[in-house]
């Protein structure tokens, strides 16, 4: 017989373990069980991983630079960005997903000022990869600039808004490709009544012909009007062809009393003036 198991007492000191027991996990070490072995370190080289497809996507860099652009507008006004800047302004609201810096530099870099590559022919927007819709939306502003300014010389004297017609016209012409006369009607106040393309004609020259001239002209009831034409190759300086071709029309208006106030030849950023050169 053996003898009856003494119970332990709350009191008496812990059993030392078995020899041969194992000792009890601790959580570190379960934690690490449950995970698995370490992530290999991806190879040099490799391709990132994919985030998991709950993960939000990452934002594009230029959305801060965006943001960044209209604060800077809204809290300096447009004296504080660059054209590069403006244009990319501009830009964003045609094309949402994309960095637009490079584009609107290389706009710049190709018409050389804003007002060039907003007046630029579309097919020539798309040569940089616009779609129709973005080179509306830039050409749209050209066109509309150019109407408001039109529309602030209409019936008022040419004389007391003489910086701001010429202006116009050079918005108007100076980046045309080819030549280009337009006859800005004058009532006996001086007041601008209509401005009108009369020919297009090539790279350096273009015809005009006095009796359509003089014909519009008492249509209108002008009494006097203002020959503008550009030079495509950017040199206002008046040709021959220039001179005599005013002095014909001068004439044969001066025969129904209708005078020729001026005749400006627009170039890129410059302009000459008849009257201001005594040609007439």
């Amino acid at each position: 017989m053996t003898a009856p198991r003494r119970r332990r007492a709350a009191s008496d000191p812990p059993a030392p373990p078995a020899a041969d027991a194992e000792p009890a996990p601790s959580d570190d070490l379960l934690a690490r069980t449950l995970a698995g072995p370490p992530a290999e370190p991806p190879a040099a080289g490799a391709p990132a991983a994919d985030p998991p497809p709950d993960a939000d996507p990452p934002r594009p860099h230029y959305h801060g630079h965006r943001d960044r652009l209209r604060q800077r507008f809204l809290a300096a006004g447009p004296e504080a960005l660059h054209d590069h800047e403006l244009l990319e302004l501009l830009l964003f609201q045609a094309i949402p997903r994309r960095d637009v810096k490079p584009l609107a530099k290389s706009l710049l870099a190709r018409f050389g000022t804003l007002w060039a590559v907003v007046n630029a022919p579309p097919a020539e927007l798309k040569r940089f990869g616009l779609s129709d819709a973005s080179a509306v939306a830039l050409a749209v502003v050209g066109a509309t600039a150019l109407r408001m300014a039109r529309q602030q010389l209409i019936a008022r004297p040419v004389l007391s808004t003489w910086d701001a017609l010429v202006d116009y016209c050079q918005g108007a012409l100076a980046h045309e490709r080819v030549e280009q006369v337009r006859v800005l009607f004058l009532d006996k106040r001086n007041q601008l009544i209509a401005d009108e393309a009369q020919q297009r004609g090539t790279v350096d020259h273009t015809p005009i012909y006095p009796r359509e001239v003089v014909k519009r002209a008492l249509d209108l009831g002008a009494s006097a009007l203002i020959l503008v034409h550009n030079h495509p190759s950017g040199d206002p300086t008046p040709s021959r062809d220039d001179i005599e071709m005013t002095r014909r029309l001068a004439a044969a208006l001066a025969a129904v009393g209708i005078e020729v106030f001026d005749h400006l030849v627009i170039g890129r950023g410059r302009h000459t003036s008849f009257k201001a050169l005594g040609l007439m």
